[in-house]
């Protein structure tokens, strides 16, 4: 008989996100999907084998999964420890992440929520629902593979420690990134985070041979690039969102949309958009170069 297959021909990598309610469970996984994790909530127990093995297959192209399983779920207590070691078994990459917090905090916290401890019931207080919920969550602790306090911590830091754990440490931490070439004629894109006007690089649509390209055409970037305002340009945005962009991690942006902007969206915008987007991907693993109004006459 083989051996249990090795995580990579398995399937995807699981991390498994539970622990106490109110210890920040959904902000953890929150910040696995804007990683590129595929994320699952409160899914039940028995359905986590088969999950794994729908992955394996290959045909969805998951590789990293997240899913928060917990009391909430009521078989979550039996169930849970079988299907871990079921999945280890068939090979998959598992790790149990545990969260919890001190008992003052998760009942500030749920009273500040107004929500209902899933414990808490008629004739049990909040603070019974707290102390019964550690007690039962005592075998899945044992479980664990990191323990997380998140007493002290705010949400930015909870969002740090989880990435720093499970997602490389290339900018793939940071936002996901948009750059998008536009034409002031067509109006700024509304969508925008940060917006560069680049109407004072020399126009190629003056030159009669070039008018009818686009930023696309190594013509027009032969005829940018001549010019060193064009790489200056380039050089202080590099240098600009350099800074930016460690900063905007650091605060938990999932998403950025820089747009770049000439007059008619078709020629300056659209080459200075592609050289930022290479210069990017060399640092960020999640980069997208759009150009709006490049078909427009």
């Amino acid at each position: 008989m083989s051996g249990p297959e090795s995580p990579t021909s398995a399937g995807a990598r699981f991390v498994f996100i539970t622990g106490q309610s109110g210890s920040g469970k959904t902000l953890a996984m929150k910040a696995l999907e804007d990683a590129g994790f595929f994320c699952v909530d409160n899914l039940p127990a028995k359905l986590i084998v088969p999950f794994g093995e729908l992955t394996a297959k290959g045909g969805e192209n998951i590789d990293r999964v997240a899913i928060v399983t917990d009391i909430r779920e009521r078989g979550f207590l039996k169930d849970f420890p079988e299907a871990h070691q079921r999945l280890h078994e068939r090979g998959f990459a598992t790790t149990v992440v545990f969260l919890l917090a001190q008992d003052d905090v998760l009942v500030r916290r749920f009273s500040e929520s107004r929500r209902p401890h899933p414990l808490q019931s008629e004739g049990i207080s909040l603070e019974e629902a707290v102390e019964a919920e550690q007690l039962q969550l005592a075998p899945i602790r044992k479980l664990a593979d990191r323990i997380v306090d998140t007493s002290d911590l705010t949400v930015h830091e909870l969002r740090r420690h989880i990435l720093e754990s499970f997602v490389s440490t290339r900018s793939s931490v940071g936002p996901a990134i948009q750059v998008v070439s536009f034409g002031y004629k067509f109006g700024v894109p509304t969508s925008a985070d940060l917006v560069f006007d680049v109407r004072f690089l020399p126009n190629p649509y003056f030159e009669a041979e070039l008018r009818d390209m686009t930023g696309n055409d190594p013509e027009i970037e032969a005829y940018l690039f001549d010019k060193p305002q064009t790489e200056e340009l380039l050089g202080r945005l590099d240098d600009f969102l350099g800074y930016l962009l460690p900063n905007y991690a650091t605060e938990g942006k999932s998403n950025l949309t820089i747009a770049i902007g000439c007059t008619g969206g078709k020629h300056r915008s659209v080459a200075i958009a592609n050289h930022l987007g290479v210069r990017l991907k060399k640092k960020h693993e999640r980069v997208r170069v759009t150009h709006r109004d490049v078909e427009h006459s």
